[in-house]
């Protein structure tokens, strides 16, 4: 009699595991069986840009699919955002941005047509690394606190460059400033690449730009590192002192990038793009690549990458605030 009912149990456990991973199949339909969009908010070239295509080539040799990388530049990375809150919530058009788009935006510009905290999703965390104080090849600063004595001495004179108002770049020089106590004058132009070339030609005094960016004009000495933002050297740029070393204590910036999609797309979907970013970066090749850039491979989850994506909302949200920098 035990034998049956222990055979009866079975059979019943099997058919509802096996229910079960039916009904799990059913939420998680066979993805990508087409193109994927991946759309960037800045023009090609920079950080952002470069970190977006190396996850793209290792998407796409995994998924046997296109992933379509789109620059679609303008207003700090809003016509981006928008783009992925308007899309459908099946995984096909994901959003590859730097932190302040999704942590930023929201507290800056007045009249945006949606709230990233609100309309996107965190998917992953792909890469993380310092932000590097620059200046050219030919500037007259050769230390940080050389920088910061002239702007505290001539408020509002000299000038720093970002990649648009509300970039990433533009933010952690305002924070940087907020930090040192100095003020200069903002120039926006439409990426960190223009901005570099306008900081190497003299046009601007300094920028703040991600160090993936700057990485080869500063080996190349097309520009010259005064200090970076991170709570430890580069080993990228050994020599290069970080902004506490070299004199204003305690200031850290850390540039982030990640993929969000639109809030609403299922989560069993959400979960298996993550699983995929997470195999990519922990490839040797595309870790080889962003540690190239200065940055380090990361690769984690939805939870924890959104519970990260509200702190950097909170603390951007106080820095904008003291700043009082607005969009529009």
């Amino acid at each position: 009699m035990k034998r049956w009912t222990i055979k009866i149990v079975a059979a019943a456990a099997a058919t509802v595991a096996l229910g079960s991973a039916t009904a799990a199949q059913a939420q998680a339909p066979a993805f990508p069986v087409k193109p994927v969009r991946m759309i960037v908010p800045f023009v090609a070239g920079g950080a952002t840009d470069v970190v977006a295509r190396l996850l793209a080539q290792g998407l796409n040799e995994r998924w046997g699919q296109s992933v379509l990388v789109e620059n679609r530049a303008g207003a700090g990375g809003t016509i981006a955002s928008e783009i992925v809150a308007r899309s459908n919530p099946d995984g096909y058009t994901q959003l590859f941005a730097s932190g302040s788009v999704l942590s930023a935006n929201q507290h800056m510009y007045r009249k945006m047509s949606h709230d990233p905290g609100r309309d996107l999703t965190g998917v992953s965390l792909v890469a993380s690394g310092p932000m590097v104080i620059a200046v050219g090849p030919n500037s007259k600063f050769n230390t940080l606190m050389d920088l910061v004595t002239a702007v505290r001495a001539a408020p509002g004179k000299l000038s720093y460059g970002s990649a648009g108002v509300g970039s990433q770049v533009h933010l952690a020089a305002e924070s940087f400033e907020f930090f040192a106590k100095m003020d200069s004058v903002h120039v926006p132009y439409k990426g960190e690449v223009v901005a570099i070339t306008d900081l190497m030609g003299g046009q601007i005094d300094w920028a703040a730009p991600n160090l993936g960016a700057a990485i080869n004009f500063l080996r190349d000495r097309k520009l010259r590192a005064l200090a970076v933002t991170g709570p430890k050297r580069s080993p990228s740029l050994p020599d290069v002192p970080t902004v506490s070393e070299a004199g204003i204590t305690g200031f850290e910036n850390l540039g982030w990038f990640g993929v969000a999609v639109v809030t609403g797309t299922p989560a069993p979907l959400v979960n298996r793009v993550a699983e995929d970013i997470a195999k990519v970066t922990a490839g040797g090749t595309f870790r080889d690549r962003v540690l190239g850039l200065g940055m380090e491979a990361v690769g984690n989850g939805p939870d924890e990458f959104n519970k990260y994506i509200r702190s950097e909302i909170a603390r951007w949200g106080r820095i904008i605030r003291e700043r009082k920098i607005t969009a529009n």
